[in-house]
């Protein structure tokens, strides 16, 4: 299968969000605001507007106050559920937790704490485009490591010009960070730890066999990990989308 349109897609929203610290002590990161909308909204609204019909949202830190938002949110088109846990599953023991929310068929995964903007094309819409069932477990999107907002790191992986990923090597700046934003297969998650466990040893057992690929985002993307971070992207949009709530 060359090409798919997921009906289902998976946000990430139980983490604790430490370094917004004392802000996040009260507020849970997702309903932090930025332009005029929260984080989760504004992910969300980007899933449905790629033709999402289901949204699995996983829950912990101060987690009743995001389902109460998405209780009142305005109907987009998606059916919205939840995933509680208990304790943190870490990225990628939450997706597992969540995965009878998410059908037989790849879905979209992505972080509530990034904004990314369309470039030329929608972001989502080209993932779409370029998944490829026969060669791919994971389809990321990437991003230019030095045009980031609120990114400190050195990237994380190297592409070469099909789109195959490879981790950064040791000591070396990686031209392309994730961007939170994901295309996964149920399959790759077959063996799975039953425990907390990231994201990261699925995409090492990928790369390990060649399934794990990449797309350039060709629009912004920014983090919201820090204050900082924050910072950035509400000037970025109070100076460039002033009174518009939705790109």
């Amino acid at each position: 299968m060359t090409g798919c349109t997921p009906k289902h897609a998976m946000v990430l929203a139980a983490g604790r969000g430490e370094r917004m610290r004392p802000l996040t002590d009260t507020l849970p990161k997702p309903l932090i605001d930025v332009g005029g909308r929260a984080l989760v909204d504004r992910v969300i609204d980007r899933l449905e507007d790629a033709g999402v019909e289901a949204v699995a949202v996983n829950l912990h830190h101060l987690g009743h106050l995001i389902e109460d938002h998405l209780g009142r949110r305005a109907s987009g088109g998606a059916k919205i559920s939840f995933s509680p846990e208990d304790i943190l599953l870490d990225t990628g023991g939450g997706v597992a937790r969540a995965l009878p929310l998410l059908g037989e068929e790849p879905f979209f995964v992505a972080n509530a704490d990034v904004i990314w903007l369309n470039g030329c094309d929608d972001a989502l819409g080209r993932l779409s485009g370029a998944w490829d069932d026969r060669l791919m477990d994971g389809l990321l999107l990437v991003h230019s490591t030095v045009e980031a907002y609120g990114y400190e790191g050195d990237g994380d992986f190297m592409m070469d010009p099909a789109g195959l990923l490879a981790r950064r090597p040791e000591g070396e700046i990686a031209p392309f960070l994730f961007t939170g934003v994901q295309i996964l297969h149920p399959r790759l998650f077959d063996g799975a730890p039953e425990a907390p466990f990231s994201l990261n040893l699925l995409y090492d057992k990928a790369l390990g066999r060649g399934r794990l690929y990449g797309v350039v985002h060709d629009g912004e993307w920014f983090h919201l990990g820090t204050p900082r971070g924050l910072e950035e992207a509400e000037t970025y949009m109070n100076e460039r989308y002033a009174g518009i709530r939705r790109r």
